[in-house]
């Protein structure tokens, strides 16, 4: 029975330094590389992992990716619809998975094509009154 020590110089009960289930022995902390790539680089990190066995052993993490971006000068926004992989995996997937169902899709965000299509309107239009101005002045130069 642990009670409470009722002389106020006894210490009580000894407490184990670690509680269990903390801190457990491991035979070999080590961990080797399992390919032949010996060095700490960016495209050679490992996470070290327990398996079922009670072993240490080496996962290879993948790099993570950048998402894609849209290619307006100045722009850079994250395309939509577009997965966030890496460049031999995303040469891999369905076409329909790389791009998005528009003028440019896959390419230039949804904001930047609408500015374009209005650019070409207004563009248009400038050319069509600019005709109109012409011709109303040489019926004026006509009369």
């Amino acid at each position: 029975c642990s009670q409470a020590p009722t002389h106020p110089t006894h210490p009580g009960p000894r407490l184990p330094l670690f509680p269990l289930g903390i801190v457990t022995m491991v035979k070999n902390i080590r961990v080797t590389y399992r390919r032949r790539h010996s060095y700490n680089t960016k495209s050679n990190r490992i996470r070290v992992v327990k398996t079922p066995g009670g072993k240490l052993v080496a996962q290879y993490l993948t790099k993570s990716s950048n998402a894609p971006l849209c290619g307006a000068a100045g722009c850079n926004k994250r395309l939509q619809g577009i997965p966030r992989i890496r460049p031999k995996q995303f040469k891999n997937i369905a076409k329909s998975k790389r791009t998005v169902n528009r003028a440019y899709g896959g390419s230039l965000c949804a904001g930047c094509v609408r500015d374009r299509i209005m650019r070409a309107f207004m563009i248009e239009e400038q050319k069509i009154v600019k005709k109109v101005v012409i011709e109303q002045q040489k019926k004026k130069s006509d009369k």
